[in-house]
């Protein structure tokens, strides 16, 4: 089985924590594919480089596409989800979908804790339906640069921040960014309840998907595109919208 890990920036170093957390998840047999677009943003923080970063990434699964097994995407955005679900012919997990929908099955509610703003999340969970299942998010006043750097120095904010969110009730809480990926285990000896690394979820609910073979709908919205002209887009892409 071969998965794609595929960043939504141009972070190497990001995309590289991802890589690790995936394969530390992996059931043995199952090959860790990462990749990093190659244009758009160098981390994604706003709605405007969200945007930008949809066309880098969706560029850059459509050169993997056939070739892979699963996708998995490293960005806790989950940018371009539904756009990538309906364009590839595998199956495609989102990093924050996983480990949201994972929390469920932990408990009744669950919190977020993450870098930076919240907002994006909060419409993102209720895009997976979920809004009613949220207990409480919270961000911490560091960067995904910062976990890069001095990731002990983020881990003792988001000590702080998740202990706030189950106090506020949640029964599982999910580590919101991919710089946070593989800080789970540091993270978990303080905590009081499960913390979700997307990337390893991800992983797992793709193996599963993978395995279980479930068909490409054939009609609605997430049927695959055809024959939809473009000007200028990368010849994988654009050939993707053309349903090659």
């Amino acid at each position: 089985m071969r998965l794609l890990v595929a960043n939504a920036n141009t972070t190497e170093a990001i995309t590289e924590l991802c890589a690790a957390s995936a394969r530390a998840a992996a059931a043995p047999g199952t090959e860790i594919i990462p990749a990093t677009p190659r244009f758009g943003p160098a981390v994604i923080a706003t709605r405007a480089e969200s945007a930008i970063a949809a066309h880098g990434l969706l560029s850059l699964l459509a050169e993997h596409a056939g070739q892979v097994d699963g996708v998995l995407l490293a960005v806790s955005h989950d940018t371009a989800l539904e756009a990538a679900r309906q364009l590839l012919p595998c199956p495609v997990v989102g990093m924050t979908e996983a480990a949201c929908l994972s929390a469920c099955l932990l408990g009744g509610r669950f919190g977020l804790v993450t870098m930076g703003s919240t907002e994006v999340y909060r419409e993102r969970i209720a895009q997976h339906g979920l809004a009613a299942r949220l207990a409480a998010l919270r961000g911490i006043a560091l960067t995904p640069q910062d976990a890069v750097r001095d990731p002990e120095a983020v881990a003792l904010q988001m000590d702080a921040a998740i202990a706030e969110v189950v106090a506020e009730g949640a029964d599982a809480v999910v580590l919101g960014g991919a710089a946070l990926a593989g800080m789970g285990p540091r993270l978990q000896r303080k905590a009081a309840v499960p913390l979700l690394d997307g990337i390893a979820y991800g992983v797992k609910l793709l193996e599963m998907l993978v395995a279980l073979k479930p068909p490409k709908p054939v009609t609605g919205s997430y049927a695959a595109p055809s024959g939809r002209a473009t000007l200028g887009l990368d010849p994988a892409l654009a050939a993707l919208l053309q349903g090659g």
